[in-house]
């Protein structure tokens, strides 16, 4: 089952909601230089972030966002734009995250998700854990990110 993202943003989806091999897609998001930079100087100050001119004299052949600033947006685009919200929001209990091919300005990016496992809360009833695989690709449908995480979602009818 896909999710598109215009489902009612009032849905709320609850670990009895979920099941395996259930996919939510995004909307996109154009990345564009003068953000690159902007994150860059705050929080991946590296040259191939922040200086179009330095930044073609590396590997990447010009201007790069951070992997940090993909992965920034890929976050925004599934809690915004997949149309649900997971019930008490979304709990990372852990990740795995790489960055196989750059975001270069004028790229636009969206994130489809799909849900690997699902296992109860030992130890939190009121909790499960969801796997999720998300790629996030660009406009050639190029993989610029993956991303594993586990996340915590709230169960329906148990309380917090």
């Amino acid at each position: 089952m896909t999710t598109p993202a215009t489902t009612t943003a009032n849905n709320l989806l609850y670990f009895e909601d979920i099941h395996i091999g259930q996919q939510f897609i995004t909307d996109g998001y154009s990345v564009d230089a003068e953000h690159i930079k902007n994150f860059a100087k705050q929080f991946d100050p590296q040259p191939f972030h922040l200086d179009e001119q330095l930044a073609r004299q590396t590997i990447f052949k010009g201007l790069v966002a951070s992997g940090w600033h993909t992965a920034a947006i890929s976050m925004k685009l599934i809690v915004e734009s997949i149309g649900v919200r997971f019930a008490g929001g979304i709990i990372g209990k852990q990740c795995q995250i790489s960055w196989p091919s750059p975001t270069y300005p004028n790229d636009s990016l969206h994130v489809e998700c799909e849900v690997e496992s699902i296992e109860s809360a030992i130890n939190r009833p009121h909790w499960g854990i969801v796997k999720l695989r998300c790629h996030t690709f660009n406009q050639n449908k190029q993989i610029v990110q993956i991303l594993v995480a586990e996340i915590i979602i709230h169960r329906k009818n148990q309380g917090e």
